[in-house]
């Protein structure tokens, strides 16, 4: 891994390197998405199936793409004990967390008899999405369904490619635990455009959600307005605040796990001591040698993985502000010190033995967390996500009367004559 200096014109280049990753190939790849979404709103099924005996390698139907409840149920018996004991348990900490973000209707009576409030509605129909081309992703399963769930979503749609028509039994049995209520064996823009306008097999949705590719991440926030969506996750990214206390193998394992996600992904040390990080580095190395996915791990370190010496925690909370990672390690002595000054951050992990990989399975925070520098403004997904308000307003006489002359007199500065007449005429009433 490089080392580099705070401020310096190798940290500046690199700074940008980050902020401009993926941008050039989703580029690329916007026009072949375009033809995809355009073809399966106009054709609906006939599009989708030839998209996925194109990409996917087998030669489906309607019927087919849809899993059946007998292999539901076959895959619900085919995982072993332990797999599904562990389901289980990541589920059930997943839901108890995201219970505690629930949201209620409420209203209030004002003096005069008004009563305003807000009604708290799940939203009908979502749509979710869990990559599967080259591996399984249970957990992608738990994260997105079950804040869903939790939320009173009606009904849940999954899709996931299947290669060659085959879906891997564990994401199957993660779908029913979580209570999805369809699932289809579609992938890619494809899968994305059918939930966003809809075809004869698969349903039109409320709200498309979850991770995938750069054609997924496209096409999602090409259907935004079509659909709403939870966000356009890009590449992983993980950032390590360290004094230079603890464990450096520690340290070198948890970037490591972020880089082998893909040779897109960052992973970044900001440490106030010079000799730990290069213990840090030189753990790296070791580690890597045994590593199956060294070669991507080893893409991602090289292009996007950096160590940066840094004077102070003060310094480094405020570039962590700046760069406001998806996931956040205090790898430090005193890590509710720090904590007050990090202001920008999608999950934040607090001490030497509170490891990243653990918020991605079983923690029970959601893993789905923004990336790209938008936890500036973004959140992780959550029981919210799933929810639409509506605002509720009901006036009384005397409410009428006090609040008619400021309303009628904003709408004359506005021009807007038509609305002046509307409570005018309520007034005479």
């Amino acid at each position: 891994m490089r080392m580099l200096a705070f401020g310096n014109t190798d940290f500046s280049h690199f700074f940008k390197s980050l902020s401009r990753r993926g941008g050039a190939e989703a580029e690329k790849v916007e026009e072949t998405v375009r033809i995809i979404l355009g073809d399966v709103k106009k054709k609906g099924d006939s599009a989708l199936l030839r998209f996925t005996r194109q990409y996917d390698g087998w030669d489906p139907s309607p019927a087919k793409i849809r899993v059946t409840p007998e292999e539901v149920r076959k895959a619900v018996r085919a995982i072993s004990r332990e797999d599904a004991r562990t389901l289980r348990f990541a589920a059930e900490r997943i839901e108890g967390f995201h219970a505690l973000q629930s949201q209620k209707s409420w209203s209030f009576a004002e003096e005069d008899g008004t009563i305003l409030g807000q009604i708290v509605r799940p939203l009908e129909r979502v749509g979710i999405y869990v990559p599967g081309g080259k591996a399984a992703y249970p957990s992608s399963v738990l994260m997105n369904a079950i804040p869903a769930r939790v939320a009173g979503v009606r009904e849940i749609v999954m899709t996931c490619p299947a290669p060659r028509g085959y879906m891997n039994p564990v994401v199957l049995a993660a779908a029913h635990l979580a209570g999805v209520n369809a699932i289809f064996k579609v992938g890619g823009a494809q899968a994305v455009g059918a939930m966003a306008y809809g075809t004869r097999t698969v349903p039109r949705v409320d709200k498309i959600v979850g991770p995938g590719n750069i054609y997924v991440a496209t096409a999602k926030r090409m259907v935004f307005g079509e659909v709403s969506i939870d966000s356009i996750a890009g590449p992983s990214e993980i950032l390590i605040i360290s004094d230079g206390s603890g464990d450096p193998s520690f340290i070198a394992a948890d970037l490591i796990s972020q880089a082998e996600h893909d040779q897109q992904a960052a992973a970044i040390l900001l440490c106030t001591s010079g000799e730990f990080a290069e213990k840090v580095r030189l753990e790296v190395g070791k580690q890597m040698a045994g590593l199956p996915r060294k070669a991507i791990a080893g893409d991602s370190l090289e292009k996007f993985g950096a160590i940066l010496k840094v004077k102070s925690l003060a310094e480094a909370a405020r570039i962590s502000n700046q760069l406001a990672p998806e996931h956040l390690e205090l790898a430090v002595k005193n890590p509710w010190d720090l904590l007050p000054k990090i202001e920008n951050a999608g999950a934040i992990f607090l001490g030497h033995i509170s490891p990243e990989p653990i918020g991605d399975y079983v923690a029970g925070p959601n893993h789905v967390l923004p990336t790209g520098g938008t936890a500036r403004f973004s959140s992780p997904l959550g029981v919210y996500d799933f929810l639409k308000r509506s605002s509720l307003i009901c006036l009384s006489p005397a409410g009428l009367k006090k609040l008619s002359p400021p309303a009628m007199h904003l709408a004359r500065m506005e021009d807007l004559e038509g609305h002046r007449e509307s409570v005018r005429k309520r007034q005479e009433g």
